[in-house]
């Protein structure tokens, strides 16, 4: 037990200076930030939950006293206690009849969406306790975003010493048509944007919970079976929490940028759902190589936009589950 609670500070230790060093602004910082998660996760899937919790509270408790109150908060509710739950989840098990029964994958990536989902809403509020005061700052960065996309028209060239001319009425209307028209998609993109961090984050849990579990595997400290992920299958509960996501985006306040944040997360691993079937459905047919070759590459030449297909295909799986009947797992 003080081995395990040992193991747990130096990684909140590790961790917390991970996340602190996002603070110099600098790329190589970006990058370590994006580390911080894994030794919460490593300690976690190799040790204990407890080892991971202790790594949480370290780190959140580091922060608080050495740099300020609002960034070991900011740890706690963003990195550390999403890390902690997900190694807890994924070591959960049950006896059964036919042996240990560890949680399911498909179980798993419904929680992920709603780590992910609760992980920015409590970020967002965070920052902004006043929802009038989030909603601003939204409307201020998705206004910024949308005026360095589309640029602004450059003016036309005039002669030297050439009388200005009153500018006519038509291009003040189309001046002003362009004016509207960014203002509507700064609008429409301030919407979703809880929903495209969420979707983000979702990813990024999937992937640092499947890291930090390959590297305690190799060590050999993974205290479960490696799961067939093709094989993964959501519940169908995880189609009413969709359903019930969508209808609370349609709420005020932080309930509803909860809901839209949740839209966004289970999309997400819906998409991962989807890719999971492919595979699946895939296995023991000729040209498997190329047809998986041939999909991750849509994905990266669409940058991402394939996912969407992916999205439904999962949805259908989920729904139906017509997978076809598997006798033994392929290498």
């Amino acid at each position: 037990m003080t081995h395990n609670l040992v193991l747990g500070i130096g990684a909140g230790l590790v961790s917390a200076l991970l996340f602190g060093v996002l603070l110099k602004g600098t790329g190589l910082a970006v990058t370590l930030y994006l580390l911080a998660p894994l030794p919460i996760l490593i300690v976690g899937l190799g040790w204990s939950h407890r080892a991971a919790l202790a790594a949480a509270a370290t780190g959140s408790l580091v922060l608080m006293g050495v740099i300020q109150p609002f960034m070991g908060l900011a740890f706690a509710a963003y990195i550390a206690l999403p890390a902690w739950w997900l190694a807890y989840l994924a070591l959960l098990g049950r006896e059964t009849p036919e042996g240990l029964e560890w949680y399911p994958t498909g179980r798993l990536l419904g929680w992920i969406a709603a780590t992910a989902a609760l992980a920015f809403i409590s970020i967002a509020v965070l920052s902004s306790p006043n929802f009038a005061a989030y909603e601003a700052q939204l409307q201020k960065l998705s206004h910024a975003l949308v005026k360095t996309r589309t640029g602004t028209p450059r003016p036309a060239p005039q002669a030297d010493k050439a009388p200005e001319a009153a500018p006519d009425d038509a291009t003040t209307d189309e001046a002003s048509k362009v004016d509207v028209t960014r203002d509507e998609l700064a609008d429409a993109f301030a919407t979703i944007v809880p929903a495209l961090a969420a979707h983000g984050l979702a990813m990024l849990l999937t992937f640092y919970l499947w890291a930090a579990a390959r590297i305690v595997r190799i060590s050999g400290r993974l205290m479960r079976p490696w799961p067939d992920l093709p094989s993964t299958k959501m519940p169908r509960s995880c189609l009413g929490a969709l359903a019930l996501a969508v209808l609370l985006s349609f709420a005020p306040g932080y309930a509803g940028v909860l809901g839209v944040a949740l839209v966004g997360a289970f999309t997400a691993v819906f998409a991962l759902q989807g890719l999971a079937a492919f595979h699946d459905r895939s296995r023991g047919r000729p040209g498997r190589g190329l047809m998986l070759f041939a999909m991750y590459m849509v994905l990266f030449v669409t940058q991402g936009i394939a996912l969407i297909a992916l999205t439904l295909f999962g949805l259908a799986d989920t729904a139906l589950d017509r997978r076809r009947p598997k006798g033994p797992v392929a290498p």
